[in-house]
């Protein structure tokens, strides 16, 4: 588990993200991570970035560990980056949904705004498969309401082969500000309270 903490301001708001491999580092340096970067670019308006992500998380996995880290770090703020795992094991597009729509809910009942960060599948799972499993995060982004990511690796994934490593699945440390950056925008108005 990839848990990493800033110390919170008086009055900052507390983000607790839970995902994968694709927000905990997996084969690159912890510091050069996506979720410290933003950390450390957020760290003087007094936000304090929870890391709760495991490489090979799965939405199951996610929806019962969940409740504790809510009770734990009571965060005004959500990040949910899961799916991955399930789309690439073959898991029932149902599960997902109603595991993921299950974290939205707990994460509310607690007060807690959410972002949910869309996944993708590697195309070799082949175009009908991708679509989908897209569906699931848009028609819960539209059914919720909560803020939507949808294109986390848009411009990354298969656009330079310098920003994803030799798995075609995993960015490679290169492309974290650029993942930071695109949290950050999608996370700006939650942290402005819109």
């Amino acid at each position: 588990m990839c848990l990493a903490s800033t110390p919170a301001w008086a009055g900052g708001s507390r983000v607790l993200i839970l995902g994968d491999s694709l927000s905990a580092a997996y084969n690159i340096p912890i510091e050069d991570s996506w979720p410290r970067l933003l950390a450390r670019q957020l760290a003087d308006r007094g936000v304090d970035i929870i890391n709760a992500s495991i490489s090979g998380e799965t939405t199951g996995g996610g929806r019962s560990r969940l409740p504790a880290l809510l009770q734990r770090h009571r965060p005004d703020i959500l990040i949910l980056e899961l799916g991955g795992n399930d789309g690439l094991r073959g898991q029932p597009f149902a599960r997902t949904r109603d595991n993921l729509a299950a974290m939205i809910k707990q994460a509310r009942d607690t007060g807690a705004r959410v972002l949910l960060i869309g996944v993708r599948l590697p195309p070799n799972l082949g175009p009908a498969y991708n679509r989908r499993f897209q569906k699931i995060y848009e028609d819960l982004a539209t059914a919720t309401g909560v803020a939507y990511l949808p294109h986390f690796l848009e411009g990354i994934a298969a656009s330079d082969p310098g920003l994803m490593q030799s798995d075609g699945i995993h960015p490679t440390a290169r492309a974290q500000s650029k993942l930071a950056a695109r949290v950050r925008k999608a996370l700006e108005p939650l942290l402005d309270g819109d």
